[in-house]
């Protein structure tokens, strides 16, 4: 009887102390693969890691960030997505588009955030906004009243405006959507639009000297890879064409451009830590919804201005978010 009351109490000593022992041992931190076709800007980087913070994690504690940057090298993604897979990563955050195609590429099962894309369903990434239905889910930069925004700033810094040049690449998932936009924007502000296809670096210089050469009065710049990976070109021609210019990032206008009006990226990185977060508690990137821009902001150069010869409205000033002086 004794012998069997102490191998009972042997037994629940050691299942006691097991229990402990597993209680004890640390919890693997999950593994979020960051990848992006160049390094990304500090303030959104930052914004990123708040939302994260936000959230109830911190780098090197209780979530590890693995980092994969092509330096606009595109041709190294493929093998940067290929490396966080064989990782076995918890998520990836695509920082880019291309990041995203990349990791499209390498993975069917690990779930996938954008940052940002200009067209989700157009290129390919998701069947909806509202029903994703396969491993890409995120934030998308796709707002129908944007081109029309832009135009309005244009005339409100042009009194002039009759005539802009749009410079875009049709072959870019999201550039007929934005083109069909622009065209039914500028019918209601009595403006022609002039269309100039951008395919590769050499069709820069050729699509400003037409710009010009047709009497444009100011040029719209669409987010195309072709015009990004050159934004200094672009912002120097724009300059030395003494052609006003408003751009689809905001990257342009610190290479010099004049101005920029369109979602806040730091507001779409900060929200892409909520998506990582959710995915990490188990919800399923085919059945979490992408989300449009929700901030936006307005970003002028005025060293540009001055060098174009072009006075920026007060009202046009005071709205800004940011003025470069």
């Amino acid at each position: 009887m004794n012998r069997n009351i102490l191998s009972v109490a042997v037994c629940v000593l050691a299942l006691g102390l097991s229990v402990r022992a597993q209680a004890q041992q640390p919890k693997k931190a999950p593994r979020i693969g960051w990848l992006s076709a160049a390094r990304v800007s500090a303030p959104r980087m930052e914004a990123f890691r708040q939302g994260l913070h936000e959230l109830g994690y911190a780098e090197g504690k209780n979530i590890v960030i693995e980092y994969r940057y092509a330096e606009g090298k595109l041709d190294r993604l493929p093998a940067f997505a290929a490396d966080l897979v064989r990782l076995k990563v918890d998520v990836i955050v695509a920082g880019s588009p291309q990041a995203t195609r990349s990791a499209k590429q390498a993975t069917s099962t690990i779930p996938i955030v954008m940052a940002f894309d200009d067209d989700p369903v157009g290129s390919g990434f998701v069947a909806s906004l509202a029903r994703p239905g396969g491993n890409i889910t995120g934030l998308s930069t796709l707002f129908p009243e944007m081109s029309g925004k832009q135009l309005e700033l244009l005339k409100e810094i042009v009194r002039a405006l009759s005539r802009v040049a749009v410079l875009g690449n049709a072959t870019q998932p999201g550039s007929p959507q934005a083109l069909r936009e622009i065209n039914v924007d500028a019918d209601g502000l009595g403006v022609q639009i002039q269309y100039l296809e951008v395919r590769g670096p050499k069709d820069i210089e050729t699509a400003f000297r037409e710009a010009s050469k047709q009497h444009a009065d100011a040029v719209l710049v669409l987010s195309t890879s072709v015009l990004y990976f050159n934004r200094r070109q672009v912002s120097d021609l724009a300059v030395k064409s003494r052609l006003p210019t408003v751009y689809g990032r905001p990257e342009y206008v610190d290479e010099g451009g004049l101005m920029y009006y369109g979602p806040s990226y730091t507001d779409l990185y900060r929200r892409a830590a909520v998506y990582v977060d959710k995915i990490l508690k188990g919800a399923k990137p085919s059945e979490l919804p992408v989300e449009q821009p929700k901030k936006f902001e307005l970003i002028i150069n005025l060293k540009t201005a001055k060098q174009i010869g072009l006075t920026i409205p007060s009202n046009v000033l005071a709205r800004a978010d940011r003025v470069i002086r």
